[in-house]
């Protein structure tokens, strides 16, 4: 299972919301370049980037950043937020982002993924499926829909998507722990795709569990900045599942 560390993006600097709130927000690092490194140097490989501006304006506001962090830190990169045109998400290949998200258009506009899967190609393009309660959040989470989780993902994974990142929303920032629950749904109704983990996450042991399940890989957010996992703790669990 691959660990990736998380960067979310806010007026230039690295924050962290509580269950998607904005009012909620905490800065982590207002260099988010410097952070990035640090991740790098402990041997951590890939970036888990989000672009909140993006998200609230839906447009990719800290395109520019996104892209140093790239240059400046040599992991590979995904991206989510914002991200509304095949422009974008071709502008953010070609300055050698390595993965797209695609999330609220994904719900709104599944044939867009459709589309883009075509385009660019399953290994470029992630799915992004935020949920409350079992049911689809969009536009940075202000807004809940009435489609099921699994229904969407099913539905995704017959246009061609094979790697989806799901995030319990009411977990997110939380520290309470996962929804392993909705892990085992996803990888039971998906057994050919690959699921990454989102939300929640606040020990190894947490890790540990969710590699055993068979999720792909995790991203970890707030369990870092808070000091709950260290650099260390990531980088001996990253590829495995042991500590």
């Amino acid at each position: 299972m691959e660990i990736l560390p998380a960067i979310d993006l806010k007026d230039g600097k690295a924050v962290r919301l509580y269950q998607g709130d904005f009012s909620k927000q905490t800065i982590v690092n207002a260099y988010p370049l410097e952070q990035a490194k640090l991740f790098a140097k402990a041997g951590l490989t890939y970036l888990h980037v989000v672009d909140l501006d993006g998200a609230l304006e839906k447009k990719a506001v800290n395109a520019n950043l996104i892209a140093q962090l790239k240059q400046e830190s040599q992991m590979k990169v995904e991206v989510g937020g914002g991200i509304r045109t095949m422009d974008q998400i071709k502008a953010y290949l070609e300055v050698g982002i390595d993965r797209v998200i695609l999330g609220s258009m994904a719900a709104k506009e599944p044939l867009f993924v459709k589309e883009a899967i075509a385009r660019f190609g399953a290994e470029q393009i992630v799915v992004g499926i935020d949920a409350k309660n079992g049911q689809v959040a969009i536009e940075g989470w202000q807004e809940v829909t009435a489609l099921d989780y699994i229904e969407l993902a099913k539905q995704l994974a017959e246009y061609g998507a094979a790697t989806f990142i799901y995030t319990d929303v009411a977990k997110d920032g939380t520290l309470s722990g996962p929804n392993f629950d909705h892990y085992r749904n996803l990888i039971a109704a998906l057994p050919n795709c690959q699921i990454i983990a989102s939300g929640g996450i606040h020990s190894k042991e947490d890790l540990i569990e969710l590699a055993q399940l068979g999720v792909a890989g995790a991203i970890v957010g707030k369990a870092y900045y808070s000091g709950a996992l260290s650099l260390e703790d990531l980088a001996k669990v990253n590829g495995g599942a042991q500590c």
